[in-house]
Order: structure tokens, then C-alpha cells, then sequence
């Protein structure tokens, strides 16, 4: 697997496992763990998962007779789940942690995993949370966002003799020019094309606008810390300028202008009423991740099929966009416990191996933990089985193409998410300028983080 994602995104972890900080880490002879360990433990972070690691932990205790006790917290109570786990003798060997906040909660306890057989095999190591020119937080499962697009509706655009772009194809469009003129063409011709708009609606009901507030604003902040090469373990992105606040608008006004509801009415619209717009075919693009592909499916009534969905990178008009990807990151990575012992570490590191590469652990993490894994091990027929996943997975192996990485996890809170919502409704009814929406945005970073 080829894939370059724009190296920023340098730390996340959201706690359940253990790593060793012995740099020797490799899998053991038959990739077994050390024969002195009979017992790990693993904490895990989604309690929609705990099922199958349960037909994980027997497969593993039965190929290797090491014994994976896991644990998995309630929903919403990893952090403190963790921290009153780390203080008793049941600490556990594997660990999560969220980004680069994630990491400095739990620094002391992530051992240093370069050495590891898991880390040599990551596609691309600029997604590993590091230190000091240490690794101590894996990423093992990515997820990606662009623009959901109905190949079906494009194609017939495509062959209308009545349009008035010039490409022919969805492959030409690698530009936010490209995408504009097209976009604004479609709408033009929706009666031909059958769609009440190019766009779904975009959702800025309160608690339903994260796709903007939090995703689509990852992208101008994300290029910044670029420019910038800000370490996100350290205090630089504590400011913004929102250098990249005309691109934003650039695709944010694309959206509300061409889409299936008025600009002024999108307060009332939500996520799921989005998506099956997008479903019933009355639109022919919606930004959202590959998780959407089961609410696309899954909708009653729904006239697209798996083979009909695509996938393309959100242009914002941005110079050398063209070799630009999808929003391509994680929140999970995984840790071995710097505190346990190095047979302890050893046993873990043994395990992950296990679980990424050899056919037993690769066929539950494709087929029902349902990771889009980041590492060499998997073969192009390895992943899930969606086709918003397998698109994820072609971008990242795409060569010449850039990812753009998730650093949403360094933006000051939940409020100021919501906060850049409010005004992003406020823009889209037209009571709020475009200036004041960028200086609430600037100014609100700065308040949050106190700089």
C-alpha cells in the first residue's frame, strides 16, 4: 500500500492497551508472545466491538495459549475507566489514547513502540503519534471524508448534449474550478438530471452541523499547521490566523447555493435527512466519511446501489489541490504500557502483531471489527467490504496524492464547535458577514485556549 498523509497529524490515542518501551519489540519466534507471559489485558474503547473481541480473545488464547483478558468501558467513561484501572495490579497491558491532548494526559505510560513489527508495517508513519523521535501511539483503524458522489446521476450529466462544461468524466475534476463549474452546470440542468439539487441538504441544525463545524473546517486549519509546521505536541496551534477562511467559503457556499433546500431553511435540516436525500437519488453529492455507506444502503426505498457510490476530495481552491486526497485519519491509537513489565510489553506487542498479520486476526478485523487497517499486512481485497471503504482505501494508494489528515482533535473544545455552527447558520440566513463569521472563528480559538 502507497499512500502519503500530510504529516501533521503526529499525535492521537484514545486509550486501551499497552505498549513496551524496550525498542527491541518483535514478534516473538511463531509470533506467539514471550513464554514467560500467560496473561495480557487490553482495555477497550467501543463497547459496539466487546463481542467480537471476546471471539477474538479465545481464537488468540487458543493459537498461542496466552490468555487476552479485555475490558471495555461504557460508553463515555474510558478516560476515568482508565485512570482507576492504571492505579490498581489489573492495569492493562494495551491502551488507547485520542490525539495529541490524549498523549499528554498519558505520556508516562506509552512506551516508545518504534522498534515494533506493528509500526514497521504502518503505510504511512507520519500518522503515528511521536515525541522526541520516539513512536508511542499507533493508529489501527483510519477512516476518511470527501464528497459522496452518485456515479450514475454524474454520468448522465456527463453525456447531456446541453452542458455547458467541457469534461467528460468525474476523473477530470481535480480542482475546486473544476468542481465549481460543474457543480453550478448540474444545477442549471437538475430538471434533465432528475435531482431537486446538486447537493444534499447541509445540515446546520443544532447538534447536526459536525460536518462543517468540525470537518470541513479541519481542512483550512489543517493547511495552516501546514504552512506553519506546527508540532501538534506542542503549543503552537493554540492560534489560528484562518489564512485559508476564502477557501472554506469557497466550498461551503458551493454546498448552500446549489443544493436541494433553500440556504435560509437549512437550520431545521439534519444529518440523517441529508443522507437519504442522497439515498433516494434526489440529489448527486453529499459531504460526508465511509461510515454513511450503511446509511445510503440502508434507506428505505433507496435507489443507489454499492457500485454507484463514489468517492471524491472536498477542492477548495487551494494552489496544488490537485494532488490533494481525502480527509484521511483516526482518533484511535494504540499504546503499550511503559509501567508493565518488558515480557508484559513484549506479550503485547506480540499481539497486535497477531491481530494485523496473520490470516486469523486479519479476517476479524476486517470482517467484524470492520477496520480500514493502516498497514502493509492487508491486501487490497482485505478490507471492509463497503463501498465507501474500499474508496478510502484506493485513495490511500494512490500514487502522487496527498491525504489530508484529521487535526480536529486539537480544536479548543465542543463549544467552540458549536459556537462556529451558530455562525455558520447565521452566515448561510445572510444576518452574519463572511469577515465577522472569520473573526468569531479567530478570536474564539484564542479566548478558548486562553493564548
Amino acid at each position: 500500500m502507497k499512500k502519503r498523509i500530510i504529516a501533521v497529524l503526529t499525535a492521537v490515542v484514545v486509550a486501551a492497551g499497552l505498549f513496551a518501551s524496550c525498542t527491541r519489540m518483535k514478534p516473538s519466534e511463531n509470533n506467539g508472545p514471550g513464554t514467560t507471559v500467560t496473561e495480557i489485558r487490553y482495555l477497550n474503547f467501543k463497547p459496539e466491538i466487546a463481542e467480537v473481541y471476546k471471539r477474538v480473545s479465545a481464537a488468540y488464547e487458543k493459537e498461542t495459549g496466552v490468555r487476552l483478558i479485555v475490558e471495555t468501558a461504557a460508553s463515555g467513561t474510558y478516560e476515568s475507566t482508565l485512570t482507576a484501572r492504571m492505579a490498581t495490579d489489573e492495569a492493562p497491558t494495551i491502551f488507547q489514547i485520542n490525539g495529541p491532548v490524549g498523549y499528554a494526559s498519558w505520556s508516562d505510560y506509552c512506551a516508545d513502540l518504534s522498534g515494533t513489527e506493528l509500526y514497521k508495517h504502518l503505510n504511512d508513519k507520519s500518522l503515528a503519534i511521536t515525541s522526541g523521535g520516539k513512536v508511542y501511539g499507533i493508529p489501527y483503524v483510519v477512516e476518511g471524508y470527501g464528497i459522496i458522489y452518485n456515479k450514475a446521476i454524474l454520468a448522465k450529466y456527463f453525456a447531456l448534449s446541453t452542458k455547458a462544461t467541457a469534461y467528460k468524466s468525474v476523473d477530470e475534476i481535480t480542482s475546486f474550478a473544476a468542481l465549481k463549474a460543474v457543480v453550478e452546470d448540474m444545477q442549471k440542468h437538475k430538471a434533465e438530471l432528475g435531482i431537486e439539487g446538486v447537493f444534499a441538504s447541509t445540515s446546520l441544525k443544532t447538534g447536526e452541523d459536525w460536518r462543517w463545524q468540525t470537518h470541513l473546517m479541519n481542512i483550512p486549519v489543517t493547511l495552516e499547521f501546514l504552512d506553519k509546521k506546527i508540532d501538534l505536541t506542542g503549543d503552537g496551534y493554540k492560534n489560528i490566523d484562518f489564512k485559508y477562511s476564502d477557501n472554506f467559503r469557497n466550498i461551503f457556499d458551493l454546498y448552500i447555493n446549489n443544493s436541494t433546500t433553500d440556504k435560509t431553511k437549512l437550520g431545521t435540516v439534519d444529518v440523517t435527512t441529508s443522507m437519504a436525500e442522497f439515498a433516494l437519488g434526489k440529489c448527486a453529492m453529499v459531504q460526508n466519511g465511509n461510515w454513511g455507506a450503511s446509511q445510503i444502503l440502508g434507506v428505505t426505498g433507496n435507489t443507489v446501489s454499492a457500485d454507484e457510490i463514489g468517492f471524491m476530495p472536498i477542492y477548495t481552491g487551494t494552489q496544488g489541490e490537485e494532488k490533494l486526497g481525502l480527509c484521511i485519519g483516526t482518533e484511535n491509537f494504540i499504546c503499550i504500557n511503559a509501567k508493565a513489565s518488558e515480557a508484559q510489553q513484549q506479550a503485547a506487542a506480540d499481539f497486535l502483531w497477531w491481530l494485523f498479520s496473520s490470516e486469523t486476526g486479519k479476517k476479524y478485523v476486517s470482517e467484524e471489527l470492520g477496520f480500514i487497517a493502516p498497514f502493509d499486512t492487508f491486501g487490497e481485497n482485505e478490507g471492509p467490504d463497503d463501498p465507501l471503504a474500499k474508496e478510502v482505501m484506493r485513495w490511500m494508494n494512490r500514487e502522487g496524492i496527498t491525504n489530508i489528515p484529521w487535526n480536529f482533535t486539537v480544536f479548543p473544545s465542543q463549544n467552540y464547535k458549536d459556537s462556529l455552527g451558530t455562525a455558520l447558520l447565521r452566515y448561510a440566513q445572510g444576518v452574519m458577514s463572511w469577515d465577522e463569521f472569520k473573526k468569531h472563528a479567530v478570536n474564539e480559538w484564542k479566548r478558548e485556549f486562553g493564548a
